[in-house]
């Protein structure tokens, strides 16, 4: 049996990861779609990275905080699903104690910055639409640059913090994650050792990582709608909630998924609809956010278009 102690006197050893609730025979089946979905994540990032850099039209504060999010949201997928597919395509379901603390800390890093990022671009809107004659001199160049670092330093510093904890901990006994990947609060549930420390540090920093920016963001579109309300004109309107849709769809796909997964936690006996939540915050909604800002966002459908009609007249 493999034991991990605070002095690290085995290096070697392992947890075993119990994967996804499904049957074995229809691993190859799953592992072909997740490899689709992990693809179409990338590709679909990389593409409003690559539109936003080559346009001019998209160098507006929106859209810079927009290619963080697409970046952050291939990092977060990246953490979890090779990982995932290895697994499933070469039926080994275990991780080193060094590759599973590692992925906590990555894990944690690209979810706090999702928070932090989507926090950000609810300003931006909030500006824009209850501040368009100051826009351009609130959201300055500068102001958006630190809003991106101070993201990523609360997200070193809260992952750090957590990850640090975690190696403190003992490991004896049972070695096995009812998950597809090295969760946090699953660890902790096999740890021989006290974990009161990490849970309440878990608990504090996730009222400031996660609760502060949803509170935010609520806040921000709180102001935004009395604005839209007072707003005579309907083609305003449209104009507001289409800047708006987008964003607020991410928000409530990311949010929705956290908030279905801690505000109705699974029985003691039952994790697979844990399993299943992650699976949809960790690669179903990295998926869908270009889909989403592509498809009902007319800069970033125009960029596209001007893109590939360079390349027609190119050739």
């Amino acid at each position: 049996m493999s034991c991990i102690r605070r002095n690290n006197e085995s290096s070697t050893s392992e947890f075993i990861l119990l994967g996804l609730p499904i049957q074995p025979d229809d691993q190859a089946m799953y592992s072909a779609l997740f490899l689709s979905m992990y693809l179409t994540t990338v590709l679909g990032n990389l593409l409003i990275i690559l539109l936003i850099r080559m346009d001019s039209h998209l160098h507006t504060p929106m859209y810079f905080f927009l290619s963080h999010l697409a970046f952050t949201d291939i990092s977060f997928s990246s953490v979890t699903a090779p990982k995932m597919l290895m697994n499933m395509l070469t039926h080994s379901q275990s991780i080193s104690y060094a590759g599973c603390v590692s992925q906590v800390y990555f894990f944690l890093y690209f979810a706090d910055l999702d928070s932090f990022l989507l926090t950000s671009m609810a300003y931006d809107r909030y500006v824009a639409i209850c501040h368009p004659l100051n826009y351009t001199s609130i959201m300055s160049q500068s102001l958006c640059v630190l809003l991106v670092v101070v993201s990523w330093a609360l997200s070193f510093a809260s992952a750090l913090v957590h990850t640090l904890l975690l190696t403190q901990l003992s490991f004896c006994g049972d070695n096995t994650l009812p998950h597809f990947f090295c969760d946090l609060s699953a660890l902790l549930k096999l740890s021989s050792s006290d974990t009161s420390i990490n849970e309440l540090v878990i608990f504090t920093v996730g009222v400031v990582i996660i609760t502060v920016p949803l509170i935010c963001i609520l806040v921000s579109y709180g102001y935004i709608g009395a604005t839209i309300l007072r707003t005579p004109s309907i083609k305003g309107i449209f104009k507001a909630l289409s800047t708006c849709g987008s964003h607020l769809s991410v928000v409530s796909l990311y949010y929705g998924s956290i908030i279905g997964l801690y505000a109705f936690p699974s029985p003691n006996n039952s994790n697979s609809k844990d399993v299943i939540v992650a699976v949809m915050y960790t690669v179903v909604t990295p998926m869908l956010n270009p889909f989403i800002y592509s498809l009902r966002n007319r800069d970033m459908k125009g960029a596209l278009r001007n893109i590939l009609s360079k390349r027609t007249c190119s050739q």
